[in-house]
């Protein structure tokens, strides 16, 4: 088993409150569960209005399909035109890592 994780910082454009803000996070969040079928959440940067922190998270039986997946994410992420992601860090482990 298989499990891997990918977190985003990202930076909003023209956003002057939280309520803004939530505005452009909840439908990257949203389209990346719809379409990847995995765990995601605004996980940091909570009061910040031009910052936001993504992570999403998945298991699965082989490497490659973890890879896969966030692979996809990650280009997802970077193709949304509101936003500039300033940068996105992966990791993968297996059951049998110590």
């Amino acid at each position: 088993m298989f499990f891997g994780w990918i977190q985003f910082d990202i930076l909003l454009g023209d956003v002057q409150s939280l309520k803004e803000k939530r505005s452009v996070v909840r439908p990257i969040i949203s389209e990346i569960k719809r379409k990847f079928e995995v765990s995601v959440a605004e996980t940091g940067e909570l009061d910040l209005y031009r910052r936001a922190e993504i992570a999403a998270g998945l298991v699965a039986t082989d490497a490659a399909h973890v890879i896969d997946e966030l692979d996809g994410i990650e280009r997802l992420v970077a193709e949304r035109p509101e936003i500039q992601l300033l940068s996105a860090g992966r990791r993968i482990h297996s059951s049998e890592d110590d």
